[in-house]
C-alpha cells in the first residue's frame, strides 16, 4: 500500500465526473488499500478517487470513532438508488478543502448500490454520519463538492482562500 497525494481545490480534476470500473479487478483492489491507507493518514472518513487524481468511481470511507475497531469500507461504481424525503443537516469537512466546514442539508438516509472488494454488487441502507459520508463522497465521483451546496457568498470565500494558500505554498515552493 501507499500514501497518495490529495489534490487541494481549487483544482479542475476535482470539478469532472469520474468513469465506472465496470468491476474490481486487482488495480482496483490496490487503489481502494492506498486510498484507505491515505484517508487514515489524513485522518479523514471518506475519501473519493478524483481527491488522489484518479477519475474512477471509487471511494473508501470509515466512519468509526476513535478508540473503536476500524470499520473500513471500499466502494466501487456507487449510485444512490433510493434517498429519504426527509433532510438532515451536518457539518461537513473534506481533505481536498482542508480547515473549511460548513452545514450541508441531505437527504436523510440514502440506499446505495454498488460493486464491493470482491466485485460482488451489494446496496446498503444509511442514515447519519455514514449516509452523509456516503452522499459527501459519491458527489465527488460527479465532479459535486460539499461547497456547491452552501451559498455562492461562502463557496467564493472558501475557495479564494484556498487559492491565495496555494499560490503562497507554490510561491515559497519555488524559493526553497
Amino acid at each position: 500500500m501507499a500514501k497518495l497525494p490529495i489534490i487541494v481545490a481549487p483544482d479542475s480534476r476535482l470539478k469532472q465526473t469520474s468513469a465506472p470500473v465496470g468491476r474490481v479487478d486487482k488495480a482496483v483492489r490496490k487503489l481502494m488499500d492506498d486510498m484507505l491507507e491515505t484517508m487514515y493518514g489524513a485522518v479523514g472518513v471518506g475519501l473519493a478517487a478524483p481527491q488522489v487524481g484518479k477519475l474512477k468511481r471509487v471511494i473508501v470511507l470509515d466512519v468509526a470513532r476513535e478508540g473503536e475497531e476500524k470499520r473500513p469500507l471500499r466502494l466501487a461504481d456507487p449510485e444512490i438508488v433510493a434517498a429519504s424525503d426527509e433532510d438532515a443537516t451536518f457539518e461537513e469537512g473534506c481533505l481536498s478543502l482542508p480547515q473549511y466546514y460548513a452545514e450541508v442539508v441531505r437527504p436523510r438516509s440514502v440506499t446505495v448500490r454498488y460493486r464491493d472488494y470482491g466485485d460482488t454488487v451489494r446496496e446498503i441502507t444509511a442514515e447519519g454520519l455514514f449516509g452523509t459520508v456516503l452522499q459527501h463522497e459519491i458527489d465527488h465521483l460527479d465532479g459535486i463538492l460539499f461547497v456547491d451546496h452552501i451559498s455562492a457568498l461562502k463557496r467564493n470565500m472558501i475557495l479564494r482562500k484556498l487559492l491565495k494558500a496555494k499560490k503562497a505554498r507554490a510561491l515559497e515552493e519555488a524559493e526553497a
